[in-house]
């Protein structure tokens, strides 16, 4: 099996600059970033991942949510790859919370989000598509999204004290809800 790519972290330039559009999906170049995307993902058992995230400043963006540690009620996705994506509309819904990030290893921090976001990309195959993502997919994609624009979750914050480890959060925040299952 081949290796997952290094993950850009913060500090990294990459992940501070606004990604580039693809211009054409078909170029020899854009299939095998989109398979090391979804390999890495994958190794990574993260539910999202951009090119930024493994030092390739394209527009690329793969979700494939499924419960896992980290997320233990993520719902199920098979990967999705969205290629210059687009919000188009939003929710005036927001919901706030917990985010980490491969590229910010041991950290949570409650974000607001848009409950809904209606969505603009290209497939892999050039084939321009619309969709509507609500809750967690919904925040995976603007997490991702971010990651394109240059931003992480860590700028979406409005209070720093919701910021903590991933082993407090785990102690803290998610034992005593599986417990109360």
């Amino acid at each position: 099996m081949a290796d997952k790519r290094p993950i850009s972290q913060l500090g990294d330039p990459v992940l501070r600059q606004t990604a580039r559009p693809i211009s054409n999906v078909q170029d020899d170049w854009v299939q095998p970033l989109i398979d090391d995307l979804i390999l890495t993902l994958i190794q990574s058992q993260g539910v999202g991942i951009s090119a930024p995230q493994v030092g390739s400043p394209h527009r690329i963006v793969v979700m494939a949510s499924h419960p896992n540690e980290r997320y233990p009620d993520a719902p199920m996705m098979e990967p999705t790859v969205l290629i210059n994506p687009r919000m188009i509309d939003h929710s005036e819904a927001y919901v706030t919370d917990w985010e980490g990030c491969l590229s910010i290893p041991n950290i949570r921090g409650r974000v607001p989000r848009y409950q809904a976001v209606e969505v603009e990309y290209t497939t892999p195959a050039g084939k321009l598509q619309r969709q509507v993502f609500t809750d967690f997919i919904a925040r995976i994609f603007q997490h991702e999204f971010d990651h394109l624009e240059g931003m992480v979750f860590l700028d979406r914050l409005q209070q720093p004290q919701e910021l903590m480890t991933e082993q407090e959060y785990r102690q803290r925040v998610l034992t005593p809800v599986l417990a109360g299952r």
